[in-house]
């Protein structure tokens, strides 16, 4: 039996156009209202993520930046993982050698960030993943923006603290996600499930792919495994 649904925001609750799904929206406030326990996991920062869960109608509890961020309910602890000066060190060797070519990265919201930096995919993320080899840093394209998080920190792995803190087990998590950042979710859940939009290796880490994609492929995803969650 699964107990709590944990879900990635774009391309998963969203259309393509990153607008929320109305109809994936009214699937969270029904089991919200049901008792089930939602939580909401981006690599958005920690404030987008607060306001977020408050207009979806969730309980508050969330992940942000990719797992370098969690809270348990509104009125928890913001607990942060990994070091952002390490990113910092990252992205000053980054700024340092695009501006060799004459550009500026486009960074994305980089003062509400606690753990991770990210900014725009205006640069190809494989000569991104080149200038930083060597440093202990991870590389993600998100396919929304290009982020750099401490090594071994994901959504999978804040998943197990999640869990753990809620007095759960990953196994009592049915997920949903569709981005190469979510394959490592899906598979510590007890259920992952993915959507026909996914990346191909989020794909390989999802126990069923949905026939179709975005907000869509999440409605149907939920009507299809409604039936195994219960409210704790």
């Amino acid at each position: 039996m699964l107990r709590a649904l944990v879900t990635d925001v774009d391309g998963t609750i969203t259309d393509s156009a990153r607008r929320i799904d109305p109809g994936a929206l009214a699937c969270i406030q029904s089991l919200a209202e049901d008792g089930i326990e939602v939580v909401l996991a981006s690599g958005n920062t920690a404030c987008f993520m607060d306001a977020l869960s408050k207009m979806a109608g969730t309980k508050g509890t969330f992940i942000a930046e990719n797992g370098g961020v969690y809270r348990i309910g509104y009125s928890g602890e913001v607990h942060v993982i990994g070091d952002q000066a390490i990113c910092r060190r990252a992205l000053e060797t980054l700024q340092a050698h695009f501006r060799e070519k004459g550009i500026e990265l486009d960074l994305y919201s980089p003062t509400y960030r606690f753990a991770d930096l990210a900014f725009a995919r205006t640069v190809p993320a494989e000569e991104v993943k080149e200038a930083l080899a060597g440093q202990p840093v991870q590389v993600i394209d998100t396919g929304y923006a290009i982020h750099l998080q401490s090594e071994g920190i994901s959504k999978g792995t804040t998943l197990l603290s999640l869990a753990r803190d809620m007095g759960l087990s990953p196994k009592d998590f049915f997920a949903i996600g569709d981005g190469i950042n979510d394959a490592g979710m899906l598979a510590a859940a007890g259920k992952g499930v993915t959507l026909a939009n996914a990346h191909a290796e989020t794909k390989k880490a999802a126990a069923d792919v949905m026939d179709t994609g975005y907000g869509t492929g999440f409605v149907q995803a939920v009507k299809k495994y409604r039936p195994y969650l219960r409210a704790r």
